[in-house]
C-alpha cells in the first residue's frame, strides 16, 4: 500500500498535540525543496502535555521521540527507508514508554512510495 512521502516540511503530531521535529541526515532526496524524511532520522516532540494519572497528582510524561515500527518497505533514500502516511511511528516517552501513534496533520500531495 503506497502513501504520501513524508518530509522535513511535513506537519506531524503526538496524540497528545505535541509537536514532532524533524532532524534530517538526507540531503540527496528533496521533494518540493523538503528532504525526505527516513526511517533513522532524529525525531524529537516538544509540547505534549500528557500526564499519568496518579494519587495524590498526575505525574508528567510528555512525549519526547518517535521509533518508527514501519517504513516504507520499497523506497529507500541511498540505503535509508523513506517514510509515508502509511507508515507507523511511536511516540515515546523519556522512559521509552510507548504512548500512542504519530499523527501526521499534512505532507506533500506530489509522491508517492510505498
Amino acid at each position: 500500500m503506497s502513501g504520501q512521502t513524508l518530509t522535513t516540511a511535513s506537519t506531524l503530531m503526538c496524540p497528545h498535540g505535541g509537536t514532532v521535529s524533524i532532524l534530517s541526515s538526507n540531503f540527496r532526496v528533496m521533494i518540493d525543496g523538503a528532504p525526505a524524511a527516513l526511517a533513522n532520522d532524529v525525531y524529537t516532540i516538544a509540547g505534549c502535555p500528557f500526564q499519568i494519572p496518579a494519587a495524590p497528582s498526575p505525574i508528567p510524561s510528555p512525549c519526547v521521540s518517535v521509533q518508527w515500527v514501519k517504513s516504507d518497505l520499497k523506497t529507500k533514500a541511498d540505503v535509508n527507508a523513506t517514510l509515508s502516511t502509511t507508515s507507523i511511528g511511536l511516540c515515546l516517552a523519556a522512559t521509552q514508554v510507548p504512548q500512542g501513534k504519530v499523527v501526521v496533520q499534512t505532507t506533500q500531495p506530489k509522491v508517492s512510495t510505498s
